[in-house]
């Protein structure tokens, strides 16, 4: 056997085969695998199937029940409400935000928060924050109405109200996600971002203001009157909700709020708070019902003030006295007494049938139809001009004088009629403010025997203190009578100012009549004999008139206390302010005008002068003579 080297190749044995070369991969057939996916296809789409046909036929309507809870809803977008302001542009009705709570009373019925009484919990939680009672809400939030998805559970409520809602609200939710068995009965509790009406200076002007209430509703004054101009347009708002949230994905179409109009008026704040302190102190002094002051420009007619006592403040109104809402100032309708008297001095001078220094022999009685007239004291026989009649406010003297108005005292009746409506009486303002009165003035064919000779001296007639405010301002304007304004105009949402309309004028007397009783007005304030010596201004002219009116009582109808009053204007040469003051059945102290009404037209007179920077005008007072020597 031959020995094997290195690199020699083994020997081959005999009969063994060379290896074979490896053939071509062959594949399994397809078929089986597509059957296999083919089957999965078809049992997932099985699954669809069935799924489909369970939810639209055999479980239609539990899902359409889910499906009512994910659905577009609607809500009002509530307009910003104008301010209200003074001359100056001071605030005196504003509006701050507020939130209105809701509630969709869906979600608190057992299937949703799988518990039976989550209404009364719900109720439980909100009734202290709210201040409502819990049956209340309960019934709110239970209503019979099962598909009922909205309700109001509290109107213009605080931010802060909503905030504690708000917190309570997602710490129930915390404490539903970690435990499952408590849900979260305030899940379906919602805000409505609203405004709230606030009035910054509390009662000031409240009667001229009005209210507007926790439904957002106005409720008088100048709220009501002009509440289309204010409110402006509410908008609306559409979007898909899901449980009473807001799915943001969904789309919500919007129509904008339009803000209202704000509206400035004409009264002055600082004239209007010295104007209601006056009246308030000398009400609560005299134990009086009521009082009420107007201050008006002379030349323009507008109010710079209007002050009621008692008032209220328009904030809450859960202690105001419900007599004393309103605007008494227009409202009240009551005899004026002998601030009524320069209407019938102006007509017996417009009409030549005498003048100031005309004599009048005064009788301490006079006996005329069915009554025995005097005058508000017992006296001799007074010697009086006609100067001496106004100043002494004598009402014997001013039956007299008017009785020269006509041939016959019916002739004289038609007359002083005619000039009592052209000062205004018996007919609105032009304010146009709601609740005002016209007062009562009886054509003079209706007059009475007795009121034929009282209506001359302010009695048997009524008007209201705008009207009798408006009667001094017409002399002191030289006879025209400017209808009163209230309102300056309006700014609207552009910031554009619109000015109110000019008032209507129209002449009652000639300016010669006018000067001549402004003279004469003079007498009562600055003659030792006059009336009025309490509303003397030191360094100023003053025209005024006091009045002291039988009272016929609101309750009765009858003659029950007095009206107590003062009339005037300043500087009587030169006039730019009237101021009208009456109390009505002052019970404590002095019921006279003069003495009660006189230190508040005092009061006042001297603050508006000094607020709108009026000079006196450095001239004498004309003295013309109350009296005469037989």
């Amino acid at each position: 056997m031959a020995r094997l080297g290195p690199g020699a190749r083994p020997a081959r044995r005999p009969g063994q085969a060379r290896p074979a070369a490896p053939g071509p991969l062959r594949l399994g057939s397809p078929r089986p695998r597509l059957r296999l996916v083919g089957l999965a296809l078809t049992l997932v789409l099985a699954a669809f199937v069935v799924r489909l046909f369970q939810v639209q036929a055999v479980d239609a309507s539990t899902y359409a029940a889910k499906a009512e809870q994910n659905r577009y809803v609607g809500q009002v977008l509530a307009a910003d409400r104008g301010e209200i302001t003074d001359r100056s542009g001071v605030a005196l009705a504003t509006s701050e935000d507020a939130y209105d709570i809701t509630a969709d009373p869906t979600m608190f019925a057992p299937k949703m928060l799988k518990i039976g009484d989550g209404p009364e919990r719900a109720a439980a939680l909100l009734a202290p924050i709210l201040g409502q009672e819990q049956e209340d809400l309960v019934e709110k939030l239970r209503p019979k109405n099962k598909a009922l998805r909205y309700v109001k559970l509290a109107s213009r409520q605080t931010p802060q109200v909503w905030k504690q809602i708000k917190d309570l609200k997602s710490a129930l939710a915390k404490k539903a996600e970690t435990d499952k068995s408590t849900p979260n009965v305030l899940s379906g509790v919602f805000s409505v971002a609203t405004s709230k009406r606030v009035y910054p200076a509390g009662d000031l002007a409240a009667g001229i203001l009005g209210w507007v209430n926790g439904e957002g509703k106005p409720g008088g004054g100048i709220e009501l009157q002009l509440n289309k101009q204010l409110a402006g347009k509410d908008g609306k708002i559409r979007y898909a909700q899901s449980g009473g949230r807001l799915v943001p994905t969904a789309g919500s179409t919007e129509t904008p709020a339009v803000p209202g109009s704000d509206v400035e008026l004409t009264i002055d704040r600082d004239i209007q708070w010295a104007a209601q302190k006056a009246i308030s102190d000398q009400v609560k002094e005299s134990a009086a019902d009521r009082g009420y002051v107007i201050v008006q420009d002379t030349r323009t007619g507008q109010i710079l003030a209007m002050a009621n006592s008692p008032g209220f403040d328009p904030n809450d109104l859960s202690d105001a006295d419900p007599a004393a809402l309103g605007n008494a100032a227009l409202q009240d309708a009551f005899e004026p007494g002998s601030t009524a008297k320069v209407m019938s001095m102006a007509a017996v001078l417009q009409q030549n049938a005498a003048t100031p220094g005309t004599h009048v022999v005064v009788p301490n009685r006079l006996h005329r139809g069915d009554r025995l007239f005097k005058d508000d004291i017992d006296h001799p026989t007074w010697y009086l001009t006609l100067n001496g009649v106004l100043a002494k406010s004598s009402n014997i003297g001013t039956i007299l004088a008017t009785g020269q108005l006509g041939k016959t005292q019916a002739q004289a009746n038609k007359v002083l009629y005619d000039y009592l409506r052209k000062f205004g009486l018996g007919s609105y303002t032009g304010l146009g403010f709601p609740g005002e009165t016209k007062g009562i003035l009886a054509p003079p064919d209706k007059w009475s025997t007795s009121q034929q000779y009282t209506i001359p001296f302010g009695q048997g007639v009524s008007i209201n203190a705008m009207q009798a405010a408006s009667v001094y301002s017409t002399i002191a304007n030289g006879g025209v009578r400017v209808e009163p304004t209230l309102v300056r105009g309006t700014k609207g949402p552009d910031g554009r100012f619109t000015p109110a309309p000019k008032p209507a004028k129209h002449r009652v007397v000639d300016a010669k009549t006018a000067k001549t009783l402004a003279r004469m007005l003079e007498s009562v304030v600055d003659d030792e004999e006059g009336t009025g010596t309490k509303a003397r201004i030191p360094g100023y002219r003053v025209a005024g008139k006091t009045g002291t009116a039988n009272r016929v009582d609101p309750a009765t109808g009858k003659y029950k206390g007095y009206t107590s009053s003062f009339a005037g204007f300043a500087p009587a040469d030169k006039p730019r302010v009237t101021v009208y003051c009456a109390i009505q059945n002052a019970t404590q102290g002095s019921y006279f005008g003069g003495q009660i009404c006189g230190p508040v037209y005092k009061k006042v007179m001297e603050f508006a002068l000094k607020s709108l920077q009026v000079p006196p005008t450095g001239a004498q007072p004309a003295r013309m003579p109350v009296s005469f020597k037989p």
